[in-house]
């Protein structure tokens, strides 16, 4: 069998099915209970120094 073909083959079949289930296990850890307060937090990075700007010891946090 030609490499091309087989390569072709394996990218049509087991490839797909193990980046399907890639994007299936990454999209169940985004939505995964208790994340949304990491990201909620994450977030809100930019307004937590309204009046001044973020110091070494306060960004290290």
């Amino acid at each position: 069998m030609e490499e091309y073909t087989l390569l072709r083959q394996f990218a049509d079949s087991w490839m797909l099915l193990l980046l399907f289930a890639f994007f299936v296990g990454i999209v169940i850890w985004v939505f995964r209970p208790g994340a949304s307060k990491e990201y909620k937090d994450t977030a809100n990075i930019p307004f937590r120094h309204q009046d001044k700007p973020a110091t070494s010891e306060e960004a290290r946090q």
